[in-house]
């Protein structure tokens, strides 16, 4: 239920294999799936994936997981309240954990570099700086 809550398509469960299926696209291009397997505590580690958002999408994250009653997490001494980018992609991002605990973040790649120092922001701050020429 919590990956069919952040938009993706739910392709099978196979119960013995205790594995589910989840497909990426909104279009059934079937081009990327993700696997989530049921597994003991001993053998759990958990993994980070980067969902690849546009910019809209990304500027409206935070309010489309609270809606779905998923709590956006603080990241690199940043708190969740908007975006953040690292400066160095650029990106735009957004993080959360899933109910096992595995880190989950919303990505979007920004069109232009900019001369900062600082590793990470808020993209409101973000979008007030000047270009890089």
């Amino acid at each position: 239920e919590f990956y069919t809550k952040l938009g993706l398509f739910h392709a099978c469960t196979i119960e013995e294999r205790r594995v589910a299926f989840f497909w990426f696209d909104k279009d059934n291009k079937k081009e990327q799936m993700l696997g989530i397997w049921e597994v003991s505590e001993e053998e759990f580690h958990k993994s980070h994936f980067a969902f690849k958002v546009n910019y809209e999408e990304i500027i409206h994250a935070r309010e489309w997981l609270l809606n779905k009653g998923i709590k956006p997490r603080a990241a690199f001494g940043l708190e969740p309240s908007e975006p953040m980018v690292q400066t160095w992609t650029p990106t735009a991002n957004l993080y959360f954990y899933d109910p096992d605990g595995n880190s989950l973040e919303f990505l979007c790649l920004l069109p232009e570099k900019k001369n900062v120092k600082q590793d990470v922001m808020h993209l409101s701050e973000w979008e007030k700086l000047p270009s890089d020429i």
